[in-house]
């Protein structure tokens, strides 16, 4: 894909308005969006991103909008995983209602610069080393595993006991500074006595940011799966991420209902994994070495209807056991 220096610039220069309008104007009244806003929000953004897809398709053809929609699919829906954590930061940090727009938006902006470090890194790493792909491959898999482990984990522990809020560099940065008790609405640092004191608000964006680095260590290798393309790289990245703050207010409950969402990730991941490997494998013509008589290479066209169909088996399933669920409680109460 020939991606001229003109066509990043373009791109970025749009993605910096679309920020510098979500920042400056929509960001400086701290609010809680209502269903309407964050639902119209939340219809724009996809808007755009199936748009980018489709002027993909016109000017370079149906196999990197395939890779672009794979992609931004693969990433929205870690994006939407991510959310749950998210959540019990802002729970265990008490941040009110009115503030968590705020924390979210710059905790996102922090979030499109670690993704645009590790997605150059990582182009750079597979120019110079195809085995990187074995390394990718690798990692994605040992992920899987460890995301069902987690579910089998949580299903037993409340969710709520997660330290995900106390992190590392909150505690290091919490034992070094002096700091408030309470928030003094978006200030990330105020003056007493004379005296400057870190807010609560500047833990809160500690956390969201140093959490979404270690989002970045699963999803930046599973994109690369999909496609080796760095603006496509980007471009789903960002579209990810745009709207995943109104997200957060629209499908809060929601996210609660998604009971199988970890395992349906966990079966994405590790296909993209192996994919890698495949790849990687292709790329060593080893497969050639093998003798075997077919290509290992597994096709985009098959990547997006795994990635589609898993995420809508997984859906419906959360949805018919939580939905079971409630009727179990409403019987047990019923009962007594």
């Amino acid at each position: 894909m020939d991606v001229h220096l003109y066509a990043w610039i373009i791109t970025v220069a749009i993605m910096v308005v679309i920020l510098a309008v979500d920042i400056f104007i929509i960001g400086r009244r701290p609010h809680e969006p209502s269903m309407k806003e964050a639902g119209l929000a939340i219809a724009v953004f996809v808007a755009l991103a199936v748009a980018f897809g489709i002027g993909v398709y016109f000017v370079s053809g149906g196999d990197y909008a395939a890779q672009f929609f794979a992609g931004w699919v693969t990433e929205y829906s870690l994006s939407v995983d991510n959310l749950f954590i998210f959540v019990i930061i802002m729970t265990k940090l008490k941040v009110p209602r009115h503030l968590q727009q705020f924390a979210l938006l710059v905790g996102i902006v922090i979030a499109l610069i670690f993704r645009a470090i590790f997605i150059a890194l990582g182009a750079g790493l597979i120019s110079l080393f195809s085995w990187i792909f074995f390394l990718f491959g690798a990692f994605l898999i040992y992920t899987a595993v460890k995301l069902v482990i987690d579910y089998r984990k949580h299903n037993d522990d409340d969710p709520s006991n997660d330290d995900s809020g106390d992190n590392f560099a909150v505690r290091l940065v919490k034992k070094r500074f002096r700091a408030t008790e309470d928030f003094e609405g978006t200030h990330l640092t105020v003056k007493r006595d004379g005296v400057r004191h870190l807010t609560p608000m500047l833990f809160v964006i500690l956390a969201l940011g140093s959490t979404d680095l270690l989002f970045a260590l699963d999803s930046i290798p599973a994109i690369y799966g999909l496609t080796q393309e760095p603006y496509l790289v980007f471009t789903a990245n960002v579209f990810a991420l745009m709207g995943l703050r109104q997200l957060y207010f629209l499908i809060g409950g929601l996210l609660k209902r998604l009971v199988y969402l970890s395992l349906g990730l966990s079966v994405i991941l590790a296909f993209i994994g192996v994919k890698l490997v495949l790849h990687a494998v292709h790329e060593y013509h080893l497969d050639e070495k093998l003798g075997l008589p077919f290509s290992v290479e597994i096709p985009i066209w098959l990547s997006l209807s795994v990635i589609v169909g898993v995420l809508a088996v997984t859906t419906v399933a959360s949805l018919v056991k939580s939905r079971g669920d409630v009727s179990e409680k409403e019987d047990a109460t019923a009962a007594h």
